[in-house]
């Protein structure tokens, strides 16, 4: 034998974590350079972020058209986007809100428990200072945008894990 077992589980381990990086820098990149993001695509990439288990699986399984299609109906389904919204319309920063709260199990004050709407998310996610400088919540979200909410929603996670 030219390779032992353990050098080729070890090959393969690099290999396909080197491709599921490479997966990943994509996603980033698509995202970063998206000016205006859909439903579908904003609920894809937040119930990633957020590691929510659809079906039984805590990853998105599926071709990556029909992953954005599985995490925006499963969304809708949970009630955690706005309603009467359509997969490809563009989406609205107090739509995403909700989305952001709800996939990432946070806790809001009276009214947003009371309601859990997005304009209640939104006003929310401004309180806890996620949202930062002049907002409108029917502007659209670029990627980017959603990056950063998502990031400051980590480190506050990871702050209250530390006390």
């Amino acid at each position: 034998m030219l390779f032992s077992r353990k050098t080729v589980l070890v090959f393969l381990g690099f290999f396909l974590s080197a491709s599921l990086f490479a997966q990943t820098a994509e996603k980033l990149e698509v995202l970063l350079n998206a000016p205006e993001l859909s439903w579908s695509q904003a609920a894809a990439f937040v119930l990633e972020a957020a590691n929510v288990e659809i079906d039984g699986k805590a990853s998105l399984q599926a071709a990556p058209e029909n992953v954005s299609d599985q995490a925006f109906r499963f969304a809708a389904d949970k009630k955690w986007l706005p309603k009467a919204v359509l997969p490809e319309e563009a989406a609205k920063l107090n739509g995403i809100a909700l989305l952001l709260m709800q996939s990432f199990d946070m806790k809001g004050g009276i009214f947003y428990r009371l309601a859990k709407g997005p304009h209640h998310a939104y006003r929310e996610l401004v309180y806890k200072n996620v949202i930062r400088g002049y907002t409108d919540p029917q502007m659209p979200v670029s990627g980017q945008q959603l990056l950063s909410l998502i990031g400051r929603i980590l480190s506050m996670e990871e702050e209250a894990n530390e006390e």
